[in-house]
């Protein structure tokens, strides 16, 4: 079954403050995933499964999303709506689904899947839902807040952190539901509601809110380790997308544009966007993403890494397990390694070290040989 006309309501209102300093120019949705905007990924998957207008809810900084994506994407209609004041989930759907009279979709605009929606939505109409919920195994539940089902796929409760001793279930909210509209009779106007703790639970009294299990590809993208490792699964086609076709059966994409100098060395899964330089004797890879206008210096290494797009990287600098945000610049001879960011407009100089995860806010200036670990 498609899901052909079925409305969708995007929430792109987060702030994603555990992601800054990369968030601290650009939305989280809009953060570059190899080179696109995350949300380009949610708008392909949408129209793959039939998906034909959305309406996205924003917040913070709402001018860039509809800036860069204007009215459609693709075969996607796209309209925006800018919450006066923070929502939270349950608000932010019924604000962006006014006008929705039919059965509709919502989602968070921060999560990577590759769920099949027709079979989501067959599922929910077979049982007559007011609400169905993608869910989603994890390796580790007690991270997140379980959802217990029944059989038939019922949601009977849910368990929030749960302890060791109540995990029976590895499914968890996978930030995606079909809903029908007299859901949003549950949600009070005018304020911030959550939908997870304030309207699901109502439901369950109910009986009318089932679970989905997703048997694919889903990733939260909410910290810098799960942004980096959004690229590598990108870059290894591990979820569907026209980037993932592009890359060819050598998982490399060279943009035309792009300079790789004689004696550089690429190592696929790779990346190199358009206006990009390496320079002689650099190593690019494995599972690197090189963003456009990038220019990496003579003999540098980036490995699993992301270096955005405009940034700079010096003559022997080492990027390894980190990113490099837009228009940053990282002076000769540094190592970056260890889940460091170093953020959008930054500059480091010559001779640093950064590890263990350090955060270099935006905009901001490290003088050489300021910074060393033991």
């Amino acid at each position: 079954m498609s899901a052909s006309g079925l409305p969708a309501v995007i929430l792109v209102g987060g702030e994603g403050t555990r992601l800054r300093p990369l968030t601290a120019r650009t939305p989280k949705p809009m953060l570059p995933l190899v080179d696109r905007p995350l949300l380009a990924y949610t708008f392909e998957h949408l129209a793959r499964h039939g998906v034909d207008r959305a309406v996205l809810s924003c917040g913070y900084l709402p001018t860039q999303i509809e800036a860069h994506f204007g009215e459609r994407h693709g075969r996607l209609a796209l309209s925006y709506r800018v919450e006066p004041t923070p929502l939270g989930t349950g608000g932010g759907i019924r604000f962006g689904a006014e006008g929705i009279s039919s059965t509709f979709v919502a989602l968070n605009g921060d999560v990577l899947h590759g769920a099949d929606l027709g079979a989501m939505l067959a599922f929910h109409r077979e049982r007559g839902a007011a609400g169905t919920i993608l869910l989603a195994p994890v390796d580790d539940p007690s991270r997140y807040g379980l959802v217990r089902c029944a059989e038939d796929g019922r949601v009977r409760a849910f368990v929030e952190k749960p302890r060791a001793e109540e995990i029976d279930t590895n499914l968890i909210n996978a930030g995606l539901y079909v809903l029908e509209p007299k859901v949003l009779e549950l949600v009070e106007p005018g304020g911030p509601v959550s939908i997870e703790r304030d309207v699901f639970p109502r439901l369950v009294e109910a009986g009318s809110l089932y679970g989905f299990r997703l048997d694919g590809y889903w990733r939260d993208i909410g910290t810098p380790e799960s942004y980096l490792e959004a690229h590598r699964d990108a870059l290894e086609r591990n979820f569907a997308s026209e980037l993932g076709d592009s890359l060819g059966s050598d998982y490399t994409l060279i943009a035309a544009d792009a300079r790789v100098a004689e004696g550089a060395r690429l190592v696929p899964p790779v990346y190199v966007g358009a206006g990009a330089l390496i320079e002689a004797g650099a190593r690019v890879g494995s599972l690197a993403v090189i963003g456009a206008g990038a220019r990496i210096g003579a003999a540098a290494e980036i490995d699993s890494a992301v270096v955005a797009a405009g940034a700079r990287v010096g003559a022997r600098t080492k990027v390894v397990g980190s990113i490099v945000g837009e228009q940053a610049e990282v002076g000769a001879g540094c190592q970056i390694r260890g889940l460091s960011v170093v953020g959008p407009g930054a500059t480091v100089g010559e001779r640093n070290m950064l590890d263990h995860g350090i955060r270099i806010a935006a905009g901001e200036t490290i003088s050489s040989d300021a910074l060393t670990f033991s």
